[in-house]
């Protein structure tokens, strides 16, 4: 391999040269556990000095006499440990000299420990996640689908459905103009050298009105309720993983990995936050079968209230339900979802309060 036009013969370059940021590593951990892995950092360092402190004492004693006293370790631990959050200063003997270079590290450490625990906070306030996803994608017949009309033409099909959920977990936060796009993710192999490219497909889901389209829009996003992505397989999937997915096959395909991005924008502050969810094909991200619909209880204050408990469970199977009926001669949906009555899906069951997985429209 030649560098510079073969100047540096001999000289092999990796890539890619990975790096880890840091503030992308904490904004993907809770504020618990950076507290207690700094707290724990703190704790091991503060230990450390202290065994070098006693290690080069200047007195006679014998290794044994030194540490043979715990209390004194853990007493000499703590008040380094003091000195590292910058409450406390350690007091070096005069003519020690690694006493006093470790008396100095401890409180450069305790000068720069509130910074860092200041920029920590700093970054989680400004990393903001609001959505809560369901862990796994659920596939159903196409007539499971939460649209009225869609479930009609595809009564006496086969078809699949990806059904991918999600809910705003903030109830302080306001957030209008959700969007929700899905993508594949795939590899094969090239035709030329046989190495492994990479392919991405824009795949089509359901819109408001239960047709397929490059996006779902939602004008407002209520806390806590429910939203479904629904992405048509147009591909019977009779088992787990699918090799078929409108109308790309997958079965000389590897790393088959379902994206769905969405993206929002905060009232009061107008910022755009914005989230994703990768499924992994191989990785037992899939599972057969209709969600449940979550049941809430309209009559609790939602501070009172325990939450949905069957959010990541499976329908049980049964019989295949009769397709809704169609619209009446006026026009309206026979089955919309609301926010404040209990609502019927495609099959026929009661839902949620809430569910906005159909077509959102209120009910006449």
């Amino acid at each position: 391999m030649r560098e510079n036009g073969g100047s540096e013969q001999g000289r092999r370059i990796r890539h890619p040269r990975y790096r880890t940021s840091v503030r992308w590593w904490i904004a993907g951990r809770s504020i618990h556990a950076l507290l207690l892995m700094a707290l724990a950092a703190l704790t091991c360092f503060a230990f450390l000095i202290a065994v070098l402190w006693m290690l080069t004492a200047p007195t006679g004693d014998s290794l044994g006499a030194r540490f043979g006293d715990g209390e004194r370790i853990f007493d000499l631990t703590l008040d380094v440990l003091r000195a590292c959050v910058g409450t406390d200063s350690l007091d070096p003997e005069p003519d020690c000299t690694p006493h006093q270079l470790l008396a100095t590290l401890a409180s450069v450490t305790g000068a720069l420990a509130p910074a860092v625990l200041l920029g920590i906070i700093l970054i989680k306030m400004f990393s903001l996640r609001p959505f809560i996803w369901r862990k796994r994608a659920s596939i159903s017949h196409a007539w499971t689908a939460d649209f009225p009309g869609y479930s009609r033409s595809h009564a006496n099909s086969d078809d699949g459905i990806i059904a991918v959920r999600f809910y705003n977990r903030f109830d302080n936060l306001s957030l209008v103009d959700l969007r929700a796009r899905a993508h594949l993710r795939y590899l094969e192999r090239s035709p030329h050298d046989g190495t492994l490219v990479i392919y991405k497909k824009w795949l089509q889901i359901l819109d408001e009105e239960g047709e397929p389209a490059d996006e779902r829009y939602w004008l407002a996003v209520e806390r806590g309720a429910p939203f479904t992505v629904w992405i048509p397989v147009d591909a019977p999937v009779p088992e787990l993983p699918f090799t078929r997915i409108q109308g790309k096959d997958l079965a000389q395909s590897y790393g088959v990995k379902l994206l769905v991005r969405v993206t929002a924008r905060t009232v009061g502050l107008g910022t755009e936050v914005a989230d994703e969810r990768w499924f992994d094909l191989a990785g037992g991200d899939f599972e057969l079968g209709r969600f449940v619909g979550v049941q809430a209880d309209t009559e609790r204050d939602v501070w009172k209230w325990d939450g949905w408990q069957d959010f990541d469970a499976l329908l049980p199977k049964g019989p295949a339900p009769v397709p809704a009926p169609a619209p009446s001669s006026d026009g309206a949906d026979a089955t919309v979802a609301t926010d404040s009555a209990v609502v019927t899906d495609a099959t026929g069951a009661p839902d949620a309060p809430g569910d906005d997985g159909g077509t959102g429209r209120p009910a006449p």
